[in-house]
């Protein structure tokens, strides 16, 4: 039986699905009574369950947190863990509408293709085509779908509480052969204790390195030619517009996933060194360079450390001000060897001085399977059979996955090798032969998981 052109069959459907679910503009928002995360979330779960109820699988809704569609027997149960939920978008950075999918030669962009809509279409047609081939189901599958994963896992805790966690699984919503190990988190805010800013705002979520910034500032109290300069020594597009008293600045950095901040140029560090070196004088600015600057490694906190499968990152993600005192986010990720009371140590004694302070929350451990344990090898060997790379291995990522939030599971896919879809940024994308792969894969990894004695 060939399970390469029974998923090419669904091709129409897969990119017909994905459509409608890339529709729904499933950005968290307000909390409503039967929605926790906002009507975009709620409304894009209950069309992805009614589209797998339409197939004949059993579904279940869990008050809009969380669903999920079933098929197989037994007490056991492997889990496919997606998300529906996206990243918020900057409509005018997109060269298309970024909720209404466009195909073109075989590229598919919208919010979500990748990340991880495209993931889910993509696990459910796997799914149609275990069920096609007949494969004898020793344990349940179960397709679960979140609705938060972008901004707190909620969701999956939910799911965690009433239904347990699963014995094998996998989420695609990493890189493919597999992710091993997740580098553990810790956020955190920094405040303003003193500073002759007007106004400053930037950024859309903690997770995303801050691809504009605003600020305004006194008329005459810093060097506009010193500013102009190191904005295109960094070959960074800004604007500046004189008011009566006060101008205002415009910075465009790049977006980047916070898990690799390096990738960006962060609005927010780039404004406020080039304020300082253009002669503002501001207590906060000063604390802003000294603690983070144009630094991703967490130096200016005290904490930057590395182990032998990677190093501590920081991001830098939203900055707001309310009532004369400026807050901004802090996203760490740390190494899987290390344990978060190790790194709020080190932060303890850089925290703070006359311009500003920094508050670090208690943070989420790291999670790491042995390259050799059942569950790393089952779903490698999978992706091997399909694709044939016998050479990419197994790897450690900054970024957080549902991984994370329940048991025995690691991130399988979506992401292929040497790839850059976007994600989190404009223009996201994804082709539809490599979704129709990444459906071939999923075929091959759950009946793997299915062997595993």
């Amino acid at each position: 039986m060939n399970v390469k052109s029974m998923v090419d069959s669904y091709r129409d459907e897969l990119v017909s699905r994905l459509g409608k679910l890339v529709a729904v503009p499933s950005v968290e928002g307000e909390a409503l009574p039967d929605a926790p995360f906002g009507a975009g979330p709620r409304d894009v779960l209950k069309a992805a369950l009614e589209m797998m109820e339409k197939d004949g699988f059993k579904t279940v809704n869990l008050d809009n947190y969380i669903g999920y569609a079933e098929m197989g027997e037994g007490e056991q149960v492997i889990g496919v863990v997606g998300h529906l939920d996206v990243v918020p978008v900057v409509k005018e950075d997109w060269k298309t509408d970024p909720f209404t999918m466009v195909e073109k030669d075989g590229v598919l962009y919208g919010r979500g293709v990748s990340d991880d809509k495209g993931a889910v279409v993509a696990s459910m047609i796997a799914m149609k085509v275990l069920r096609d081939m007949n494969v004898p189901m020793t344990r349940r599958i179960r397709l679960i779908m979140g609705t938060n994963e972008e901004t707190g896992s909620q969701g999956l805790k939910y799911y965690v509480q009433h239904e347990g966690d699963v014995d094998y699984g996998f989420t695609p919503d990493g890189d493919f052969p597999a992710i091993n190990g997740e580098k553990g988190m810790v956020g955190g805010v920094y405040r303003s204790k003193n500073t002759k800013l007007i106004d400053v705002e930037g950024g859309t979520a903690g997770n995303i390195v801050c691809s504009k910034v605003t600020a305004r500032i006194a008329k005459n109290s810093y060097s506009p030619k010193k500013l102009g300069d190191y904005f295109n020594n960094a070959n960074l597009n800004y604007t500046v517009t004189e008011g009566e008293n006060d101008d205002t600045i415009i910075v465009i950095g790049k977006a980047a996933h916070a898990s690799t901040p390096e990738m960006g140029k962060n609005a927010i560090s780039y404004l406020f060194m080039a304020l300082q070196n253009a002669g503002f004088q501001d207590p906060f600015v000063d604390f802003y360079c000294s603690h983070f600057g144009l630094n991703t490694d967490g130096d200016g906190l005290g904490c930057k450390c590395s182990d032998e499968y990677g190093a501590l990152t920081l991001n830098n993600g939203v900055i707001h001000m309310k009532d004369g005192v400026v807050e901004g986010t802090i996203d760490i990720r740390f190494p899987v060897t290390m344990c978060s009371k190790q790194i709020l140590k080190m932060i303890e004694e850089h925290a703070e001085d006359e311009g500003g302070a920094v508050e670090m929350h208690k943070g989420v451990e790291p999670l790491f399977f042995a390259p050799d344990s059942p569950l790393v090898t089952s779903l490698v060997s999978a992706y091997r059979e399909v694709t044939g790379d016998n050479e990419t291995q197994p790897m450690v990522i900054g970024g957080g996955t549902y991984a994370k939030g329940i048991r025995n599971t690691i991130a399988f896919g979506c992401a292929f090798p040497n790839q850059d879809y976007h994600i989190h940024d404009a223009d996201e994308w994804v082709t539809v032969d490599e979704l129709l792969k990444q459906a071939e894969i999923y075929v091959a990894g759950i009946q793997k998981l299915l062997e595993i004695q």
